[in-house]
């Protein structure tokens, strides 16, 4: 039977079922990545991108056209990860404007609209980047666009349409290794097309399937309500005041047994955790009284990385904090920086950053974490240091939506960037900010950034064959050495850096010791002798090694 057009309830189906298609595939596409870092895969950003679009279509009270597109552009909006999911979060926000504008005309979603929102939704998405590139999702985007108004002219039917379409789409994907020479080398097609295409091939099965769509309408109270709830919650009914976490390193001798060990923790408290390896045992408990925690732990060998927090004084400062900054005149010049590791964050904390979203490589945070911290700092000005390449649109998506704030974002690609740039703003005036960037800006162009990290798939890349489980050393963001020997890698890695660096700094991460890492500092002095050199523990992820030189 043809089906001449879509209604509300459709397209609100549509966008659902899109995005549980590709939240089902999402490690398919994520495994279609070139580059063979652990980072924010293109699968899983544009999974939670189009995931957020689908939680806000869901909650819909009523459906029309405009409130579901309208529904689906803030949710992308605001919830966009990663350059991925930022395009797509511009595809889909000029698709809603095509589909919104035939509303008002009192159109039907038809053919013809389904091809003017696709061109629109192309046209916004080519707009966001500066240097678009061939053989990517936004030649996908553009190649079913193209289709989409030849089938228009065609046929007035759905099927027929989205059928067509679809075909096209996944010939233009198939060809995206000729016009992107990595993804020839690589042997695959682009991730962020495919990721697309799963989107529309999932939405279209509402149509061609008929399938049904259960629509849950969430419970949700407003945020003001919440946080009244919230504010009205009496202290004395936590029952155990002190979140308890630390790290106790197993003695041979200790003849640790889990289920005793954690026997007792339940006779202190609640809300327990113990995750043990061989090496390796890792707590977190609520108790009344954490030194009994510990006392206990310590029978199982040396402790690490203990950290304890008073909930209920946490709880009240919350209330405290925010009814304090509601009266307070706003501060001039604000900084939100992206830190991957704990410890990073307080190095950026301890340069004065305003606001630290702890994210990176395999935790690229939303336009709307950026647009919180942003008006979390209560500023008049604010500097954004997203310190990674994949965060850059989503860091100028948040500039550009946030109104009451004078929003900069200065595109630093790596931690010692971003560390560099905090050094160098005290050394300006937020009364001239060109003249403040320009000083953050040269002190990031001194920078040379080297990191070390594992491969966690086999790749080809420039002529090398790189295999799972390599540690990679990459000098800019470009791997120039892979081999199965950490130290090896780490020296190999140095002796590429510029030779007349003044200070070199080495930020260790997770699972290196402080022991280890003075090992590597040693190595580090060897081999510049004439440097400075400074170690740091950063405990990022992912990288187990970061180091600068200036």
């Amino acid at each position: 039977m043809e089906i001449k057009n879509i209604d509300a309830k459709q397209l609100q189906a549509m966008f659902i079922a899109g995005a549980t298609a590709l939240d089902e595939k999402k490690q398919m596409v994520n495994e279609m990545n070139v580059f063979p870092v652990p980072d924010g895969d293109t699968g899983t950003n544009m999974s939670l991108t189009i995931m957020s679009a689908a939680k806000e279509v869901e909650a819909v009270e009523t459906v029309t056209y405009t409130s579901v597109v309208k529904a689906a552009a803030n949710g992308s909006l605001r919830g966009a990860r990663g350059n991925s999911g930022v395009i797509l979060s511009q595809l889909v926000r000029g698709f809603s404007k095509g589909i919104m504008e035939a509303d008002e005309n009192g159109e039907v979603v038809d053919t013809v609209v389904l091809a003017n929102a696709f061109q629109k939704g192309v046209d916004t998405a080519y707009k966001a980047v500066m240097k678009p590139k061939e053989g990517t999702i936004l030649t996908v985007a553009r190649e079913i666009a193209i289709k989409a108004l030849e089938m228009s002219l065609e046929t007035s039917d759905i099927k027929v349409f989205i059928q067509n379409v679809l075909k096209h789409g996944y010939e233009t994907l198939n060809k995206t290794p000729d016009m992107l020479p990595v993804l020839k080398e690589a042997g695959v097609v682009d991730a962020g097309g495919q990721g697309l295409l799963c989107i529309l091939e999932g939405a279209a099965r509402v149509v061609i399937e008929n399938l049904q769509i259960e629509i849950k309408k969430p419970s949700v109270k407003r945020n003001e309500e919440a946080f009244a709830a919230l504010k009205s919650f009496n202290t004395e009914d936590i029952t155990f005041g002190y979140c308890t976490e630390f790290i106790a390193s197993r003695q041979d001798e200790a003849h640790f047994d889990e289920d005793t060990f954690k026997a007792y923790l339940e006779s202190i408290g609640d809300s327990i955790v113990v995750v043990a390896d061989e090496e390796y045992v890792k707590v977190h408990v609520h108790t009344d009284n954490p030194g009994l925690a510990l006392q206990k732990a310590l029978e199982i060998g040396a402790l690490h990385n203990i950290k304890i927090e008073n909930m209920r004084e946490q709880h009240s400062s919350i209330f405290t904090e925010v009814d304090e900054k509601s009266d307070e005149p706003r501060q001039a010049l604000g900084v939100v920086s992206i830190a991957a590791g704990s410890g990073i964050a307080e190095i950026m904390t301890s340069l004065g950053a305003t606001q630290v979203i702890e994210g990176g490589q395999t935790m690229n945070p939303s336009t709307e974490d950026i647009l919180e911290a942003i008006k979390a700092c209560h500023a008049e000005k604010v500097i954004v240091l997203p310190n990674n390449k994949n965060i850059i649109l989503a860091a100028d998506q948040a500039a550009t939506i946030e109104e009451d704030t004078k929003v900069y974002v200065l595109p630093t690609t790596t931690m010692p960037q971003g560390i560099a740039a905090m050094i160098a703003k005290d050394c300006g005036s937020p009364d001239d900010m060109e003249a403040l960037l320009d000083e953050m800006k040269e002190a990031v162009s001194t920078v040379q950034t080297a990191q070390i990290t594992i491969a966690v798939r086999d790749t080809t890349l420039e002529g090398e064959s790189i295999i799972e489980g390599e540690y990679l050393g990459m000098l800019e963001g470009r791997i120039v050495v892979h081999n199965k020997d950490l130290k090896e890698t780490f020296n190999e890695l140095l002796k590429k850096m510029k030779e007349d660096a003044e200070v070199i700094t080495i930020y260790y991460g997770e699972g290196i010791t402080e022991e280890v890492a003075k090992g590597y500092k040693e190595d580090a002095e060897a081999i510049f002798e004439d440097a400075d050199i400074e170690l740091y523990d950063g405990k990022q992820p992912v990288y187990y090694f970061m180091i600068s030189a200036e």
